[in-house]
């Protein structure tokens, strides 16, 4: 088998293969050549008696609401890394898709086949799970109805997620920071850019996780909630700092793993059986997506709460509170990571340098296109304007974006969908988008006439998909940019009243007596 991994361009699949030999029987029973044994290598040991207290499981499918229904196995367990997904999503989600799409373990391993030689078992390429455990499987006996049992089950899951999280967050801090620290991997600086915050994280979830386990009775059950997590959830605020941090540190961690020290240590530790198959970055990803699961998670239990409940009026509080906390840290997340590509872009010249650029506060998508010559673009679609560029490096290895063409305010976009099937344009236009063909696919052309002169760029998307996706945000660039345009205009071009009319306004209309008064003034 082969352990899948994501391309660090473009959403591909790259196949490597695992390491580890064994012998293998052939149909007459002999015995193949046995691989040659690999040189010895830093081996990270473990206890095998607590393994499966180390392993971490998390829901990292941010929509996936919970459930106890069983998943059936699947093949592979997807993840894209690369390249943001062109839709216009919350930043926090669309950072999630972009550096890793969140992976669910709520797969099992399919069993290998029996080999009767077999010196020495391979490691499967499936990420391991924890053995879930259900509320109703911790209480021997209860007289609950059906919605309360549901309600004691997301109460549980709440609980049993702070707790996994607290113990994935405390192994990442062992045996990825402070072997790097130790062996000089990398510098001190380099993992505190990319780690972040982290380490503070840790009494924050113990903190919640203290007081859900005051609230379960003697009969295992919790009553009102409401109140405790209307306390606790102020502290999230503290996730602001450290997903605002995650796309600049996610940059450097791909940056560095083009090193051979940096790449041999996380391969190690992603072979090794307390990872699961799982990445550096898929742990530095979970305190985000655990923090979209709470809005999710109050639902549910709200659902399940009766009319009458204690946290039926406390609820729902929490709920717009922990909504609107999210919403917050997607918005300096969001803004976070419109700076960061900013400061990204390579001019080839002056002119380039709109203005709209540096006034746009956030980034609609972004990703990557192909233009009429065939050429692979990554293409940005700031909140006012759409930029066109050549992924590059710059002199210390970072990722930089040169600027190609000019960039194309969104106020001033005519956006043109290319129908499939429709005949293509002439020579380079046809061998780049059609590969020979007479027909044309998945693209659409942007076109701007502006300040000087005309420009227009015909874009090829990957699929289908991908396409109509850049002409949903494209049109609702285009219409948001041109009503704020318009608004602006029209505040400038508004006449000044007289100042000494302006009482007029502040009066009540059945006011006769203040009007006569304002009136002989």
């Amino acid at each position: 088998m082969e352990v899948e991994e994501t391309g660090e361009k473009r959403t591909s699949w790259s196949g490597v293969p695992a390491e580890g030999h064994s012998f293998l029987c052939d149909h007459a029973g002999k015995k193949r050549k046995q691989d040659p044994a690999p040189e010895p290598v830093i081996r990270i040991s473990e206890d095998e008696e607590g393994e499966d207290e180390c392993e971490m499981t998390s829901d990292l499918k941010e929509s996936e609401e919970p459930s106890n229904k069983r998943v059936k196995p699947v093949a592979k367990s997807n993840s894209l890394t690369g390249v943001l997904n062109p839709v216009k999503t919350p930043a926090l989600k669309r950072i999630g898709q972009s550096i890793s799409r969140s992976i669910s373990f709520r797969t099992e391993a399919r069993p290998l086949p029996t080999a009767p030689l077999r010196s020495r078992t391979k490691a499967s390429s499936f990420p391991r799970r924890r053995n879930s455990q259900c509320w109703s499987d911790t209480v021997e006996s209860h007289d609950l109805t059906a919605k309360e049992i549901k309600r004691q089950e997301v109460i549980y899951e709440l609980t049993q997620g702070e707790r996994q999280l607290i113990e994935d967050l405390s192994l990442v801090k062992k045996v990825y920071y402070e072997p790097m620290l130790k062996l000089d991997i990398m510098t001190e600086s380099e993992l505190g850019q990319i780690f972040g915050t982290l380490d503070s994280l840790i009494p924050l979830h113990q903190d919640l996780l203290t007081r859900l386990e005051r609230l379960r009775g003697s009969e295992k059950t919790v009553g009102e909630v409401g109140p405790t997590l209307m306390h606790w959830f102020p502290c999230l605020e503290a996730y602001v700092t450290y997903c605002c941090n995650q796309v600049g540190a996610k940059a450097l961690l791909d940056q560095k793993k083009h090193e051979k020290r940096v790449e041999h240590f996380l391969r190690l530790c992603q072979e090794s059986s307390f990872s699961r198959k799982l990445d550096l970055w898929n742990f530095l990803d979970l305190p985000r997506s655990r923090l979209v699961k709470y809005p999710l998670l109050l639902k549910e239990i709200q659902k399940c709460t009766p009319p009458d409940h204690p946290d039926e009026d406390t609820l729902p509080d929490a709920l717009e509170l922990i909504q609107s906390i999210v919403a917050e840290v997607n918005k300096k997340t969001g803004e976070a990571e419109c700076q960061f590509y900013r400061r990204g872009l390579s001019y080839l010249e002056e002119g380039q340098r709109v203005p709209e650029i540096q006034q746009s506060r956030f980034i609609y998508c972004h990703g990557e296109l192909k233009n009429n010559k065939g050429q692979r673009l990554h293409v940005f679609l700031f909140e006012l304007v759409l930029v066109l560029t050549r992924p590059g490096e710059d002199k210390d290895g970072g990722q930089v974006f040169n600027v190609y063409r000019q960039p194309l305010p969104n106020a001033l976009i005519n956006l043109e969908e290319i129908p499939d099937g429709e005949a293509a344009g002439g020579g380079t236009f046809r061998g780049a988008f059609t590969g020979g063909n007479d027909k044309v696919k998945n693209c659409f052309r942007v076109s701007s006439r502006g300040r000087a002169k005309a420009h227009s760029y015909s874009l090829q998307a990957n699929d289908s998909f991908s396409k109509q996706q850049w002409i949903t945000c494209l049109r609702q660039a285009i219409v948001q940019s041109r009503d704020r345009t318009a608004h602006t205009s029209q505040s400038q071009l508004s006449p000044h009243h007289d100042p000494a009319l302006y009482h007029i306004a502040e009066l009540s209309l059945s006011s006769d007596t203040e009007m006569a008064d304002h009136t002989s003034r």
